[in-house]
């Protein structure tokens, strides 16, 4: 005997009746339960059996019948679009009349009508009959009942009917498990009648069809193809279903099945599923099949086409027609458009809805004119995305209590790993900065462009080679300072990404001319220096120097066009006399310049005389910037006069300078000082603000008025748009004509950047300015300037007028240009007339014009302004 028998054995016989009741009530339980399933599962199996609507009907009210009194019965269905109420079923007593369609409006205060208007269910009684009305505003239509249990029929969250029993005898009451049956059978209910409609409105085309077939001997193939084709749709479909039924945890499995479904139903070649993340605020793709891409990433939300029907929330077909409207409306992407319409795609969506919430999309598409996809596709993929919902409903599910379980055995294994990570990371972190430590280490002592060393590092090792020099005077230390030619205008004419090549591939070549010891370092810009120790005769210096030149004297070729340069070396011996690398520096630079002051291409090394030149430049630089700012100049108006009769051309306005410490400066030297301090195009417009002033002057003095002069004009000044703009306004804003002003530019000057500025010349000769070629001779001599060039006057070299009476060669090239000036209607001018045997010489060979000290000058004093001139004397 076990222990529940001496239990039960201990009982007496009165608390054994007492158990009888509950024993019984218990069994009861058990078998409504088993009744309950086994109602569910005839429900199940009335879809796949029962072959239309009226028998389904009939069935459900006998299962019904099998847990309540249900004589009065009947299931109602509402359709918008016509907005009448069907009564697909209907059984009363009492209202014996057969009613099968009622417009909404004459039922919407009813029972009915509240259930389709509300979606809640209804229980009336004769108890509460009077308070359920008062609440809900609803009317008894029809014979009045004792009891009335109404429940909702729903499609997802959509109200689409209601079912109704009744009980008109007081005999008959309905408890609230009779409720809770008939809400939980109705839940069921809708998807059997669903399924039985398909099949009917299936088995219905069938018959349609083989009744045609019947009549239409010609189409029999046709329409035996049609039929097998619905039947096979109809296979799929119950495929569909029974795999949503039995989905197990291998998810992609059940995605991969599916789709193959899914391709025998339409042309699918191309599938995936998206869903959205928790936050909802990015796609990810659990499944993914296309023929042009292998997968997809998750990605944030959009305008793409997924995204579009997630905010729709219902199923979409979309072709090239559509997608532009998509476009316009602003709802998709102009991307999205044009990668649709360059593949030709048909594309379907529909979403997966979940708990009445879109979760996220199945999509199917094509590429190609062959395959579009059309509505009957739609519905199919519409089907589809409501079992993929259950099915991903049913796993998350799963995967929750799974996670909850993992959750109690994964901790110690979770904190394990954060702590070995967190370990992982700290080194990571020791090393990266480390990395770090070292690569500014390496930054701030070497140059970005060129990786070598540069300035801070380079003074640094100068430092310690002073150092010790001093400690060590027998060992050997030199300072190559390098700087190249050409290089603002490899800058100015290709761009600053050529000159960045130019300047690698410069460093790259002095690199390999110094010896492997040697320090190279680039200081900024086109300077490079070289440390050189451990020598023991000034030879070796100089052969490092000479490679040097030779190297960078080599063409370079940059963004396909030949270029050429050149390098100016100065060399700076260390002595014991040295206190700090700046003044080695100071010391190679001079040398440097003055390297190039001798004709560039060369070496030259210092001497203390350098030093006192370099003060001296420094000095005379400064008296410049200050001369200029105080507009200090003279003015010279130097005529150009007809030969025969010394009539006046032009005049051609320059400016010299008498400093009280150097003296008269040479033209030559003004100009190139200028240069030196970046100061040409400011002496440029003081010049031209000065001429404009004076031809201003002489318009209202009728014996100056017709006067022309002439200014001679850096080619930088072209190379700035908005200066050349800015004089051709200031001369159109003046009281006389532009061709009273004439500009002259050096030949040599133009050589080097003629491509460059010949659009600025041309632009100034339409506006009416004269044009002077000047030192005609000093460059290539290119006839091209003179057919090319809207020039007016050219002025030969004065070198070759200072020769040609001792000079054959000389003599025949004035000759030849006097002769080319004359048929294309040029005017030749002699610059440099100084003795009247030059003179009567360029009137024997045809030479009209002429300059020179000869011919006679006017200068014009303290020329500051145009307001404060002083009186010109011709």
């Amino acid at each position: 005997m076990n222990k529940d028998d001496s239990v039960i054995g201990e009982l007496s016989e009165e608390e054994l009746r007492e158990l009888i009741p509950q024993l019984q009530n218990l069994t009861e339980k058990y078998k409504r339960a088993e009744k309950i399933q086994k109602a569910l599962f005839e429900i199940s199996e009335l879809a796949s059996s029962v072959s239309n609507l009226d028998r389904l009907y009939k069935a459900v009210h006998d299962i019904v019948s099998d847990f309540m009194n249900a004589d009065n019965f009947f299931v109602a269905f509402f359709d918008p679009s016509d907005k009448n109420v069907d009564f697909a079923y209907f059984v009363d007593v009492f209202d014996e009349e057969e009613i099968t369609q009622i417009p909404y409006e004459r039922i919407m205060d009813g029972i009915t009508g509240y259930i389709l208007r509300s979606g809640k269910s209804l229980v009336v009684t004769q108890e509460n009959q009077d308070t359920v009305t008062e609440e809900t505003g609803i009317k008894m239509l029809g014979t009045p009942p004792v009891d009335l249990i109404g429940v909702p029929l729903k499609r997802s969250t959509e109200v689409i009917g209601a079912m109704v029993v009744q009980s008109y005898n007081e005999d008959v009451r309905y408890s609230q498990d009779d409720f809770e049956v008939l809400s939980f059978i109705s839940q069921h209910i809708v998807t059997t009648v669903d399924r039985v409609k398909s099949r009917e409105v299936t088995e219905r085309t069938i018959r349609d069809r083989t009744k045609q077939l019947r009549s239409i001997n010609d189409d029999l193939q046709e329409e035996i193809l049609e039929r097998q084709k619905i039947e096979s749709l109809q296979t799929a479909l119950f495929e569909i279903s029974e795999l949503s039924a039995s989905l197990d945890d291998d998810v992609p499995r059940f995605y991969s099945k599916l789709h193959d479904i899914l391709a025998r139903l339409i042309s699918a070649p191309n599938c995936f599923v998206a869903v959205l993340n928790k936050d909802k605020d990015k796609l990810n793709f659990p499944y993914f099949s296309d023929q042009l891409y292998d997968s997809v990433d998750e990605r944030p939300l959009g305008l793409g086409l997924t995204e579009y029907i997630i905010r729709r929330g219902e199923a979409s077909l979309i072709d090239n027609s559509k997608i532009l409207a998509l476009v316009e409306e602003g709802e998709v992407d102009v991307s999205v458009a044009q990668s649709m319409m360059e593949h030709n795609n048909s594309w379907l969506g529909s979403p997966l809805v979940i708990d009445g919430e879109v979760q996220g999309v199945i999509g199917v598409q094509t590429y190609g004119k062959l395959e579009d996809y059309d509505q009957k596709d739609l519905e199919i993929l519409r089907f589809v995305s409501h079992h993929i919902a259950v099915a991903m409903e049913r796993r998350r599910s799963a995967e929750a209590l799974k996670e909850y379980n993992l959750q109690l055995t994964n901790k110690v294994q979770e904190r394990t790993e954060e702590l070995n990570k967190t370990n992982e990371y700290l080194k990571r972190q020791i090393e990266q900065r480390k990395e770090i430590e070292l690569k500014l280490i390496h930054d701030a002592h070497h140059d970005a462009l060129t990786d070598l060393p540069n300035r801070v590092m380079f003074n640094s090792r100068l430092e310690l080679a002073i150092a010790n020099k001093k400690r060590h005077p027998e060992n050997q230390f030199a300072v190559l300072f390098i700087d190249l030619d050409r290089f603002k205008v490899i800058n100015d004419t290709l761009g600053h990404h050529a000159g960045d090549e130019f300047l690698v591939e410069v460093s790259q070549r002095i690199a390999l001319c110094k010896r492997g010891h040697d320090l190279l370092a680039r200081l900024g810009g086109d300077e490079f220096v070289i440390l050189l120790d451990n020598f023991e005769d000034i030879k070796a210096v100089e052969e490092v120097a000479s490679r040097v030149i030779n190297s960078v004297s080599m063409p370079f070729t940059l963004d396909g066009k030949e270029m050429f340069s050149g390098a100016s070396l100065g060399i700076a011996h260390l002595d014991s006399s040295y206190m700090s690398a700046d003044e080695v520096l100071r010391d190679a630079d001079a040398a440097m310049y003055q390297a190039k002051s001798l004709g560039r291409g060369r070496y030259v090394t210092f001497d203390k005389s350098m030093r006192e030149k370099l003060l001296e430049d420094i000095h005379l630089e400064a008296e410049f910037r200050k001369t200029l700012k105080n507009k200090g100049f003279d003015c010279v108006l130097q005529p150009v006069v007809k030969l025969d009769d010394e009539s006046i051309l032009y005049f051609e306005c320059t400016l010299q300078w008498h400093n009280e410490t150097f003296g008269k400066i040479n033209r030559e030297q003004f100009w190139q000082i200028a240069d030196q301090c970046g100061m040409t195009l400011e002496l440029n417009q003081f010049l031209l603000d000065g001429a404009i002033g004076l031809l201003s002057q002489w318009q209202s003095d009728p014996q100056y008025a017709n006067h022309r002069i002439g200014v001679s004009l850096s080619v930088e000044h072209l190379m700035q748009r908005d200066l050349v703009n800015e004089l051709i306004a200031h001369v159109k804003g003046s009281v006389f004509d532009a061709s009273k002003l004439l500009l002259e530019f050096s030949e040599s000057a133009l050589s080097n950047r003629s491509q460059f500025i010949l659009p600025a010349i041309k632009k100034l000769k339409r506006h009416g300015f004269g044009l002077i070629l000047d030192n005609f001779g000093s460059g290539a001599a290119s006839l091209n300037y003179l057919f090319s060039y809207p020039f007016e006057f050219i002025k030969i070299d004065e070198r070759f007028i200072q020769s040609f009476t001792r000079s054959e060669k000389n003599l025949r090239f004035i000759e030849s240009v006097i002769l080319v000036a004359e048929k294309i209607g040029l005017i030749v001018i002699a610059e440099g007339i100084s003795s009247k045997s030059k003179l009567e010489g360029l009137k024997g060979l045809g030479c009209e014009y002429g300059q020179g000290e000869l011919l006679g000058q006017t200068i014009l004093l303290d020329f500051v302004d145009d307001e404060t001139q002083d009186e010109v004397v011709l």
